[in-house]
């Protein structure tokens, strides 16, 4: 058994090689990026390309608008995640300063607006994760981008934290609706867990590369994402003091980490119970959860507690926003230098606060589609909102596929930029399809 596994992936170590020891980029680099990827959002709206299916009255049609916007948003964000990641901070301003000059306060109430952002804060968040989790297994996507070993800010390290907090932002909770009791909760966040194992089980018969620093041995991204879930459900907290439990319990964590936690966590030395062998994605639980909570306050307060018109809704939430993302990106700057570096490893409140602001920014940014007049959502953002957890499937098992079918590190740039689009091809047209279709893929 053991020959087989190594037949289906024998570069395992190599590759795992190839993402370790990591430190990261710039958080001025973060901000860049965090800029060009809703800036292409919205720049095919406010120059009038054509990207929404309307009524998707026909396949053809709606493949065409699938297509379009492939071509025009999907690969040009992978080729700055690759071969134009030299020309961040230019392209960042190059790109911002038509859609500014483009934008114009429309006259037209646009009550749906705020709904619109926040479905193209998720998805742009969705396809920046599927991207880079298969770009990052080849040579032209930088090594800065990849999640970093123990300390240090990249793109990839934003992903798990950017899912609990979008999570936390539109929750239940934020939305001050009935939280389900623990034994719901269970039952609902299960597929997470089967996912969870799944994913164990599979990386283990097909001896697929995986980093044991980063979750410990049997832990995974599933698990984390149930385990907060489960937290929040037994521990149930009004939305309205979330913020205040989620602060006192990242200063907490931070404390504890400071005397002796962190060093426990970062040493390479792993008992044989599973605690000791999973501890970084145990104790992380512990910074994720307040991050849920600080998350929960923040939709609570953003975008469910601003009871005024729909336009002047949408203007207050666009303007706080704007204001949080500084103060989250300044606090970020300050504990990273004087308190500890950001970790997502151990998730410590520099981490937290550096996934805050990041999100915010994005968002912000986004709801310059106000200024858009007869701005609507594209056809495939409608589609990967719709089926996010899906999408993220489909591109872990097809990023899976790419690596058993051919050695990513020995890949020339155009191999590799002609299968990564490619990729990113299949995995939006199949998702496109689905929700052509009626197909509403919801695992809990």
């Amino acid at each position: 058994m053991d020959s087989i596994a190594k037949s289906l992936n024998p570069n395992k170590h190599l590759k795992e090689e190839f993402v370790s020891n990591l430190t990261g980029s710039s958080m001025i680099e973060i901000v860049a990026l965090s800029t060009i990827v809703p800036v292409l959002m919205l720049l095919p709206h406010s120059l009038g390309l054509p990207t929404s299916a309307g009524a998707k009255k026909s396949w053809a049609a709606y493949l065409v608008m699938i297509v379009s916007y492939l071509c025009i948003v999907i690969v040009p964000i992978l080729l700055f995640l690759t071969i134009l990641a030299g020309w961040t901070y230019e392209f960042a301003i190059l790109l911002l300063v038509p859609l500014l000059f483009s934008c114009k306060r429309s006259r037209e109430e646009r009550p749906n607006s705020l709904r619109q952002s926040i479905s193209s804060y998720r998805v742009a968040m969705m396809v920046v994760t599927c991207l880079c989790i298969l770009a990052v297994d080849f040579n032209i996507f930088p090594r800065r981008y990849a999640k970093t070993e123990t300390y240090g800010s990249s793109l990839m390290d934003l992903g798990v934290g950017s899912f609990v907090l979008a999570n936390a932002l539109v929750s239940r909770e934020a939305r001050n609706l009935a939280t389900p009791n623990w034994k719901t909760a269970i039952t609902s966040t299960s597929p997470l867990i089967i996912l969870g194992i799944g994913r164990l089980i599979s990386t283990t018969v097909v001896n697929y590369q995986v980093h044991v620093g980063e979750y410990g041995v049997h832990w995974n991204f599933f698990f984390t994402l149930a385990a907060v879930a489960i937290l929040t459900s037994v521990i149930r907290i009004p939305s309205k003091y979330c913020g205040v439990l989620g602060s006192l319990i990242l200063f907490g964590y931070q404390v504890w980490l400071s005397l002796g936690l962190r060093s426990y966590l970062l040493s390479d030395k792993r008992g044989p119970g599973i605690i000791s062998q999973n501890k970084e994605g145990i104790f992380s639980v512990v910074g994720y959860w307040g991050m849920y909570l600080v998350g929960v306050q923040l939709g609570s307060y953003l975008f469910f507690g601003c009871q005024t018109t729909p336009s002047r809704s949408s203007r207050w939430t666009r303007n706080r926003l704007y204001i949080l993302s500084i103060f989250f990106w300044i606090l970020t700057v300050v504990l990273d230098k004087h308190v500890e570096r950001v970790s997502r490893r151990t998730c410590n409140l520099p981490y937290v606060t550096a996934v805050i602001a990041q999100n915010l920014q994005v968002l912000a940014l986004l709801m310059l589609s106000d200024f858009i007049p007869g701005y609507k959502s594209s056809a495939l953002v409608e589609a990967i909102n719709q089926n996010l957890l899906a999408t993220f499937l489909l591109a872990n098992l097809l990023t899976g596929l790419v690596n058993m079918l051919m050695d990513t590190l020995n890949a020339s740039s155009v191999v590799s930029l002609v299968v990564l689009i490619g990729y990113a091809f299949v995995l939006c047209i199949t998702i496109g399809l689905t929700h052509f279709r009626g197909i509403r893929l919801k695992f809990w």
